[in-house]
């Protein structure tokens, strides 16, 4: 059954709030008894209005014009009302005037109306490590705009290829502040993707009408990760150190290249975390904060002897951690101490350790790529492909066993011809 609504629009002027005899009109917009008030931003001298024909008096230009204005205005109200009517949608006369004004237009959103929603998006459902990214991200975008564009925010339509492509030259040439060098071009490309997550939202919320990423394509170039040969790591893990600070933040790092176990996860440990697997030995069962999956890790001797030296110890007694609890920065910094006094020169860095872990404790001693995507809690195995390395002694040694099975072949083949 259809409803019957009730619809007028009648305009007036607000005569008791007039200034130098000059008061605001307004069009009043009434659908089952329930009315909105919409301000046209016109005024009109008090004495000229006809309050029984809801006009200006005269025939002059102003009363012409404004009068031809009200008449637009009574023409685009009632289009809305029949539109509505039409689609069979709820009529209210709130709805009616966001129409009007544009507050319910999708035309009329911008690039900070969607950044708003995609943070109340992400809120509770990325990592802090996630939204402190897309935050720095959206700082760039706003100074980018402000800086390049001389203003606080665009529509959504008139984001384009040109826009894509200037926000890349000039975070291409940004030096961030107290950064030691200007951003990297994968770095760049981080930002732009981040930029691209918010936009699509956007257009799958139909808040736009195209993609204006349909024709980007993100480019990244080949980084060589750094990780600890199978010596420099011996080395790191003989060394005596005098401070108990460097000490433990060799310990730290030396767990995490046999357990692959990231800094954040790691300071999350504690000894809840250590339980007996499948096989009877000691395993790490922790979740990864980053991707909120699952990660079991067997413990190798090495990683068991870091967890028994802190056991009891007065830094973790206190903390109740499994392991001394360190900030990352400190911990960065520290590492640099440490590889001066072992000989190390590459840039030691605690992810550093992951890569290690990835490459020369597993991969290289021919654990299955398969087998160490699932210790490293990694959802996709591209994102481990990315930690793989085949070292040099790990290619002399397969072409060595291909050589012998050559050989072996080549062996038969002429002893059958001499039978």
């Amino acid at each position: 059954m259809k409803s019957s609504n009730t619809f007028s629009i009648l305009f007036w002027i607000n005569a008791s709030r007039a200034k130098n005899n000059e008061a605001e009109i307004y069009a009043r917009v009434t659908v089952n008894r329930k009315r909105v008030n919409i301000s046209l931003k016109r005024k009109v001298n008090v004495d000229h209005w006809s309050v029984t024909k809801k006009r200006v008096n005269g025939t002059n230009a102003t009363a012409r014009q404004i009068n031809s204005y009200l008449d637009e205005t009574y023409t685009q109200l009632f289009q809305i009302y029949q539109d509505l009517k039409f689609k069979g949608e709820l009529i209210t006369a709130q709805l009616i005037k966001a129409k009007y004004t544009g507050q319910d237009d999708q035309e009329g959103k911008t690039l900070n109306n969607i950044i708003e929603y995609h943070n109340q998006k992400i809120a509770n459902t990325l990592a802090a490590g996630s939204i402190r990214n897309f935050g720095i991200t959206e700082n760039y975008v706003k100074k980018f705009l402000l800086k390049k564009k001389n203003t606080s925010d665009i529509y959504l339509k008139q984001l384009n290829f040109e826009f894509l492509s200037d926000f890349q030259i000039y975070l291409s040439n940004l030096w961030p502040v107290g950064h030691p060098k200007a951003l990297s071009h994968n770095t760049v490309m981080k930002h732009i993707q981040r930029l691209r997550k918010i936009v699509t939202l956007a257009f799958h919320m139909e808040w736009i009408n195209k993609d204006p990423f349909v024709r980007w394509k993100m480019t990244y170039e080949k980084t060589n990760r750094e990780f600890l040969s199978e010596q420099e790591l011996k080395n790191l893990e003989d060394k005596v150190f005098i401070s108990e600070r460097l000490d433990r933040v060799r310990d730290l790092f030396v767990f995490s290249c046999y357990t692959g176990i990231s800094y954040v996860d790691l300071m999350n440990l504690t000894s809840s975390h250590l339980v007996l697997g499948m096989d009877g030995g000691n395993w790490i069962m922790t979740k990864r904060q980053k991707t909120n999956t699952i990660v079991k890790v067997p413990l190798l001797g090495k990683a068991l002897e870091i967890i028994t030296k802190y056991k009891d110890h007065p830094v973790t007694r206190v903390t109740e951690s499994l392991l001394p609890i360190m900030t990352n920065e400190k911990l960065n910094v520290y590492l640099k101490e440490v590889a001066n006094f072992v000989g190390i020169e590459k840039n030691l860095t605690f992810h550093m350790a992951r890569h290690t872990f990835a490459t020369t404790i597993t991969l290289s001693n021919g654990v299955p790529i398969e087998t160490v995507s699932k210790l490293l809690g990694h959802t996709k195995i591209s994102t481990t492909q990315i930690y793989a390395r085949v070292l040099e002694h790990k290619v002399s040694g397969d072409m060595k066993a291909l050589k012998e099975i050559l050989d072996l072949k080549n062996k038969k083949t002429k002893m059958k011809k001499v039978d």
